[in-house]
């Protein structure tokens, strides 16, 4: 895509520094903009007017995006890219589309075995159907259908969540443990039934300030949340299971927040074994608004002095076979994983175990160290 046209911020890591810098994108040029003054993300989205200080600020120019993208394909390059986000809580929503809402009941009464998963998506998806579009959660409509359902013996955890009047945020991965552009990403060793998760990622601040958002892909191990909802930290939060990128884009006069809710999603999933699945999910559809995400996750119940960054959820599950009929869709390691938007450009990343790609090994700790010896605070 076009990075001239529109304010994109993000992270490298830069090798002569032994740890992270902050940056902006300038006519598809990579400026380095780390200070004192701002030595993380964090500190930049706290700014009163984030657009007028990158308008302002000049930087470092390195080097291309086109550079940086190639370069965060290789191991031990100068610089290559992370995830766009720091000192940040890493929160996600679950269940925010009716597609995705009917796949978690499925995986609910199928105790996450994949094998019952299609007669159960044939029955349930009959008598569930479109009954759950255009319901707005919590309102009387939506607490008929729960009734409703509840007569039928069909209620689920999942339900609640979707059509009631309180949303399911939770913590995706901790503070730095995010990947970025180029990475692998971690599957649970223990998974057999899992897929990627094609989302928007909303960089919120300490006030609940939507500033800009971004891609991401909440890893999701379908069987191990499918045996029991209080699985999901297991099937979620694992090493490298977290991915965010390539770059924030922070909103202005070219890219509202109007833009993000109309935002068209696609997936590629492309495997060593030359299956390919394409996928989408589409911001139009979502179920509950982001905004009322927001205010759900910050407020007096809940502080967020860094800020936060916030999956929206996916419209996306895939059900199609990839190798024995009636087992859906499930990764294999190799996997190629490229989300895009047109707005946002394309995350890339490649599956493996998360036992088997790199520790995770700079936390907050480490950041401190060494923002300290480079002299930033």
């Amino acid at each position: 895509m076009d990075y001239s046209k529109g304010c994109f911020i993000g992270r490298i890591w830069d090798n002569s520094k032994n740890g992270p810098c902050v940056i902006k994108i300038n006519d598809g040029y990579v400026y380095d903009i780390t200070s004192k003054e701002i030595p993380t993300i964090r500190d930049l989205l706290e700014l009163e007017d984030v657009k007028k200080y990158l308008n302002t600020i000049q930087g470092i120019k390195l080097i291309s995006v086109e550079e940086l993208f190639e370069l965060s394909f290789k191991k031990n390059s100068e610089y290559h890219l992370l995830s766009p986000c720091d000192l940040q809580a890493i929160k996600a929503c679950g269940v925010t589309f009716a597609k995705s809402m009917v796949e978690r009941v499925i995986e609910e009464r199928a105790a996450g075995d994949p094998k019952k998963a299609e007669s159960l998506r044939n029955h349930i998806g009959g008598l569930i159907g479109d009954s759950l579009q255009n319901i707005i959660p919590g309102s009387e409509k939506a607490i008929e259908v729960k009734n409703a359902f509840i007569k039928e013996g069909l209620w689920s955890q999942y339900l609640e969540v979707g059509i009631g009047k309180d949303p399911e945020i939770f913590t995706k991965a901790q503070i730095l443990s995010s990947v970025g552009f180029g990475a692998e990403v971690g599957l649970n060793p223990t998974s057999n039934w899992n897929n990627p998760e094609p989302e928007i990622v909303l960089a919120v601040n300490s006030k609940g300030k939507i500033i800009g958002t971004t891609l991401g892909n909440d890893l999701n191990c379908r069987d191990l949340e499918g045996r029991s909802a209080l699985l999901l930290n297991t099937a979620k939060d694992n090493n490298a299971s977290c991915s965010i990128g390539p770059f924030i884009r922070v909103f202005d006069e070219t890219y509202s927040i109007d833009d993000m809710k109309s935002a068209q999603i696609k997936l590629i999933v492309e495997g060593e074994d030359n299956y390919v699945l394409n996928g989408s999910s589409l911001m139009s559809e979502i179920s509950r608004d982001p905004e009322d995400l927001v205010s759900q996750t910050i407020g007096r119940h809940h502080q967020y002095p860094d800020g936060f960054m916030l999956f929206l959820g996916t419209l996306f599950a895939p059900t199609e076979d990839r190798d024995i009929k009636g087992e859906g869709f499930t990764h294999k390691i190799g996997d190629k994983v490229t989300i895009s938007e047109p707005n946002l450009g394309e995350l890339i990343n490649f599956v493996n175990l998360s036992t088997a790609c790199p520790k995770w090994e700079f936390g907050v700790s480490s950041m401190i160290k060494n923002l300290s010896q480079r002299g930033l605070i």
